[in-house]
């Protein structure tokens, strides 16, 4: 009976093989263009992630909604179709008011509330995450939101009737207590709905309308400093389950160094983007006392409804929050 010996050749291949079955590669969908710091810093994540575990799980970052529309991400995750994804926290109002708690007026008006915000609220957005079969990995703010427009922004009576971009069904609301008409459009659609005449105005951040050129179609920016909304970055659990454990630790240390960085690049793009807009002609101000006072009892009355809708866990959240903003 003839022996096989395994020549050296036989055993690189067979060790190959096996390396090549113990990788994993993911596949992560954001709907912000690569002129946005968060999918900078999504990206740079995808990249410490493939460092850190020697090239044993790498994450292909789609995107611009190129390869899942923003509304279509999470279910796409949570069905496994894609590994992991990124979203507007916000968009999930309908789900649970406590997704929306970042995009009520007066409630977090800085980067240092927002992230005492955040710590407050997030055991309860993980387990919501967590009873779909996904891991929420990090979060990062966007700058504060203001108002552009067309025209200075002078008197309450402007919105009557404005067309008004909003991203989610919070922003829509506090619209509508302004008498706008809010029109849903996602970021990547922004340049056509002002050229089509389908908003005549926004509400976003200095950093969007950097990445937008809002200077082509925009003359004033109000910074309103309305509230301070997040993205989440979130993952399958199978398909973490799936890796070993030494993968899964040098995936989580990853996302703490990107929610970190994210938080700073937010404050940083925040002071180069109003920056930008100055230098392309948009002329930034603060609400006079007359729209600041209309912007206060929209929000007053957003607030309200929220209450009305938010179950004790998450309005117990809130008042753990404001409770160590006085400590």
């Amino acid at each position: 009976m003839r022996t096989r010996i395994a020549t050296p050749l036989l055993l690189v291949t067979a060790c190959s093989i096996a390396a090549t079955a113990q990788a994993a590669e993911w596949t992560m969908a954001t709907p912000y263009g690569d002129a946005s710091f968060h999918t900078q810093n999504t990206k740079q994540f995808a990249e410490d992630v493939a460092e850190a575990t020697d090239g044993d799980l790498t994450i292909n970052v789609q995107s611009g909604g190129a390869l899942v529309s923003h509304g279509e991400i999470k279910p796409s995750v949570r069905r496994g179709t894609i590994a992991a994804g990124e979203i507007f926290l916000s968009v999930l109002s309908n789900e649970n008011p406590i997704f929306e708690v970042d995009t009520l007026p007066g409630v977090a008006g800085g980067y240092e509330e927002a992230y005492a915000l955040w710590e407050a609220t997030k055991p309860i957005i993980s387990d919501l995450f967590e009873e779909e079969g996904l891991i929420p990995l990090y979060a990062v703010p966007w700058p504060a939101q203001g108002i552009y427009t067309a025209e200075e922004l002078t008197d309450p009576d402007q919105f009557d009737g404005l067309r008004v971009r909003a991203p989610n069904i919070n922003t829509q609301r506090f619209i509508e207590n302004l008498g706008g008409s809010p029109t849903e459009t996602e970021e990547s659609d922004i340049p056509t709905a002002f050229s089509t005449g389908r908003v005549d105005a926004m509400i976003t951040s200095s950093s969007t309308g950097n990445s937008m050129a809002a200077w082509d179609y925009v003359s004033h920016y109000t910074d309103a400093n309305l509230w301070l909304p997040k993205n989440i970055v979130f993952i399958n659990q199978r398909s973490f389950d799936q890796l070993d454990e030494d993968t899964q630790d040098a995936l989580m240390e990853a996302a703490e160094k990107a929610e970190e960085r994210g938080w700073e690049m937010s404050r940083e793009d925040n002071q180069e983007s109003l920056a930008i807009l100055k230098e392309n002609g948009i002329t930034v101000s603060e609400p006079n006392e007359d729209v600041g006072e209309a912007l206060q009892e929209a929000g007053d009355e957003l607030f309200a409804d929220w209450e009305s809708r938010a179950d004790d866990q998450a309005k117990e959240a809130l008042q753990s929050y404001r409770d160590q903003l006085e400590d």
